[in-house]
């Protein structure tokens, strides 16, 4: 279950570069997984992380796959885009399908950038771009509302349901006509499936993603007012902030691999810009990493929070979960500690669990089913 997110922003906001940057660094952060741009505005990339090669390495593994995200560039969304400006609605095809959105905020000064209302003011701007996806779920909701007023004659269950479903509705629009997201609302059990099913845009969680000069990079924006600004906003929505340098990223792809975790910490810079969306955007949607790892290949997976082991094992293949027995799991910590599974099973790390048995963060898993 690849995550995949939309980049959007407002025009020289440095979405676009940013965008190319992360998909090209992300192309090089794994030499076995046949990367693609599956369109000039698509690409998928690698997710970063260290344990893989551990893994790996213990497990003498002959390929090793990351999971991954597949990244959209979404053009388009512009100020009055609900009514038609720049793109209109061509953008919403695109945005509907993602998990999550990142938007992309200015929060620099550049004299040769020019803003396309004049000044760099990413309040504004963000306002703008979330004023945009409410009216486009307002205009949704009220087409809805309408073929289920068109439907009124209907009765028994199927008019319980309808009433359930505009009850919802008539809650998010209140919400919407508040300045408050769709996600904002709370929804019954009857009520979720119902509202899912119409892809709200502001039902979508949000990561801004503060694009600073190279100057910024090093305190994470803390001396950056822009930047301050952004995150009163952010923690007020309940969202995240990622401070990130377009200019930094596209700098990167120039580079050779090996030399670019140096070129990091000469700015005073622990991880790049990839590392810190994916891992801002796997804690907003509650996602989870587990492994499975042999001596033909290590590979990581990705779930949600509080999967069993069956429902993990469907990742793989949807025959792992009809036919689960058991899973034979140890965690990433003990399995490093101990070296290798013989050395896991004699310490008592490495456990059999059953269908009930929920997937920790990390845990290295082998999966027994019979079809």
């Amino acid at each position: 279950m690849a995550l995949k997110t939309g980049f959007v922003g407002l025009p020289n906001v440095g979405k676009s570069t940013l965008f190319n940057a992360l998909v090209e660094n992300g192309k090089a952060d794994a030499a076995n997984f046949p990367f693609c741009t599956i369109e000039p505005n698509v690409g998928i990339v690698a997710v970063p992380d260290d344990r893989l090669d551990v893994l790996s390495n213990l497990s003498k593994s002959t390929k090793m796959v990351p999971t991954t995200v597949e990244f959209v560039d979404i053009a388009g969304l512009v100020k009055g885009a609900s009514e038609g400006a720049g793109l209109g609605n061509k953008f919403l095809s695109h945005i509907r399908e993602v998990d999550l959105i990142i938007q992309v905020v200015r929060c620099f000064e550049d004299d040769d950038i020019i803003h396309v209302d004049g000044k760099v003011d990413p309040i504004a701007d963000a306002e703008t771009i979330n004023s945009e996806l409410a009216l486009c779920d307002y205009a949704q909701i009220e087409k809805r509302m309408e073929r289920l007023g068109k439907t009124g004659r209907k009765a028994g269950e199927e008019k319980i349901k309808h009433e359930t479903e505009t009850a919802a509705l008539e809650r998010i629009v209140a919400a919407l006509e508040a300045g408050l997201p769709a996600r904002s609302v709370a929804l019954t059990k009857e009520e979720q499936p119902m509202v899912d099913a119409l892809t709200l845009l502001t039902s979508k969680r949000v990561v801004y993603a503060a694009n600073v000069s190279e100057d910024d990079l090093a305190d994470m924006g803390a001396s950056n007012e822009f930047v301050r600004l952004l995150r009163e906003k952010a923690a007020g929505e309940g969202n995240e902030v990622v401070v990130v340098s377009a200019q930094v990223e596209s700098e990167l792809t120039d580079l050779p691999v090996e030399d670019r975790l140096e070129f990091l910490e000469a700015l005073g810079v622990k991880e790049g810009g990839l590392k810190s969306l994916i891992t801002t955007a796997y804690k907003c949607l509650g996602l989870r990493t587990y492994f499975t790892s042999g001596v033909q290949e290590t590979r990581a997976w990705t779930i949600r929070e509080g999967m069993t082991a069956p429902q993990a094992a469907g990742v793989i293949h949807t025959d792992f979960e009809k036919g689960f027995i058991r899973a034979e799991t140890v965690g990433y910590g003990d399995f490093v500690d101990c070296g290798d599974v013989n050395t896991a099973k004699e310490k008592g790390k490495w456990r059999s669990e059953g269908k009930e048995y929920v997937v920790n963060e990390g845990d290295v898993m082998l999966f027994r089913f019979n079809v």
